[in-house]
């Protein structure tokens, strides 16, 4: 097993992994213009983004599709994990970072909230006992940081944690990187969340279709929170089938429908 794989550098850059929603687009059985369409930006694999700090790739989230986008982007190996809550399409590719304990010489790092870190534990309890007779990379090596709204250090860059609710049950986490928020998953944001995001450059928002939803934003909720925050930039990410990719063509200046690949950089 090679120490130090063959890896894209992504240095300064933020790369959108995954920018669909939970059953990813096209969904199956579905023969809707945007499922059967021959856009590759309508083609969504589930919601993650990469970042290239200085101190290594951090990944946010580990979707159900992770080996795909990876081996898609040509990354060959995550430093870090960010967790943003711990619904199964963000916490389900876990088992997908197997091979970094060799590339890494010990175990990923996890950062997340108690939640997260319960539904982990459980889901992959088998990462958690001894591997006595087991093979080495059978089961992944974690190490799993606690995290709460004070910001935080991963990487050698701050990173500072943004309350959002995600319907009326879940609370999630967004994630800011200097002048670039990551907003998944929710449909309100808190006054004090607000503020965090002040200032703003690049603002990644949910926006999972036109209408309203009980756990997400619908496409003007989300155009209304761009409005008031007055970032210079907003790409809508977590999009069902119910969102073209032309529709970028026609949304207000400055914001557009991200898309699997799409690269922009961290300052």
């Amino acid at each position: 097993m090679p120490h130090t794989p063959p890896s894209r550098d992504i240095t300064g850059q933020l790369v959108f992994l995954g920018t669909g929603t939970s059953v990813g687009v096209p969904a199956i059985g579905c023969d809707c213009k945007v499922c059967v369409s021959d856009n590759p930006r309508n083609y969504r694999t589930r919601c993650s983004v990469l970042l290239g700090l200085p101190g290594g790739n951090l990944l946010i989230d580990t979707p159900t599709d992770l080996r795909q986008q990876l081996l898609r982007e040509k990354i060959g190996i995550i430093h870090s994990v960010l967790y943003t809550h711990e619904h199964a399409d963000h916490i389900f590719g876990l088992d997908d970072l197997r091979l970094m304990q060799f590339y890494l010489g010990g175990p990923v790092p996890l950062y997340c909230e108690p939640s997260v870190e319960a539904r982990i534990r459980k889901s992959y309890d088998y990462a958690f006992v001894s591997a006595e007779g087991l093979h080495e990379g059978a089961a992944p090596k974690l190490k799993i940081h606690s995290i709460g709204l004070d910001e935080f250090e991963v990487l050698g860059t701050n990173i500072v944690p943004i309350r959002l609710r995600h319907g009326p049950r879940f609370e999630v986490l967004g994630f800011r990187v200097g002048n670039i928020a990551y907003c998944t998953d929710t449909n309100g944001i808190p006054p004090e969340s607000m503020i965090r995001l002040q200032g703003l450059d690049v603002l990644i928002l949910d926006c999972l279709r036109r209408d309203p939803h009980v756990t997400h934003f619908g496409l003007d909720e989300a155009l209304a929170v761009a409005k008031q925050l007055k970032p210079r930039r907003t790409l809508l990410t977590h999009i069902s089938h119910d969102l073209d990719a032309e529709l970028s063509n026609s949304l207000p200046e400055g914001v557009e429908i991200a898309y699997d690949g799409l690269s922009i950089p961290l300052e």
